[in-house]
């Protein structure tokens, strides 16, 4: 069983910053894509970022150079870090990881962060 714990979420004025992090518990799996998607009031979920195990990255058009996704793999978590945060960037922030137990892979979602940014 694996259970995803998500913190860092919370209000900051346009221009700040946040990190966010999300931690794979549990034992006996490998951690393999890790992602970070968001979704805003009457809004789709959508990607903002995802990295692979190896560290290759790829970003939502609309946060491309202000957000970063990283990685430990040693603690099977990954981070966040939002620069410039936008009012636009408001949302609640889910972790979404895919998890290889033997020959059997499974996805998991965070319970999601709530990240508020005023004006």
């Amino acid at each position: 069983q694996v259970q995803l714990v998500e913190s860092g979420g919370g209000l900051v004025q346009a221009g700040g910053s946040l990190r966010l992090s999300c931690a794979a518990a549990g034992s006996g799996f490998r951690v393999n894509d890790m992602n970070w998607y968001r979704q805003a009031p009457g809004k789709q979920r959508e990607l903002v970022a995802a990295i692979t195990r190896s560290g290759t990255t790829n970003y939502a058009d609309a946060v491309k150079g202000r957000f970063t996704i990283s990685r430990d793999n040693a603690k099977n978590t990954v981070y966040l870090q939002m620069n410039s945060l936008k009012p636009e960037d408001t949302a609640v922030y889910y972790c979404y990881v895919g998890v290889r137990t033997g020959i059997i892979e499974y996805d998991y979602w965070g319970q999601g962060t709530q990240v508020t940014v005023s004006s």
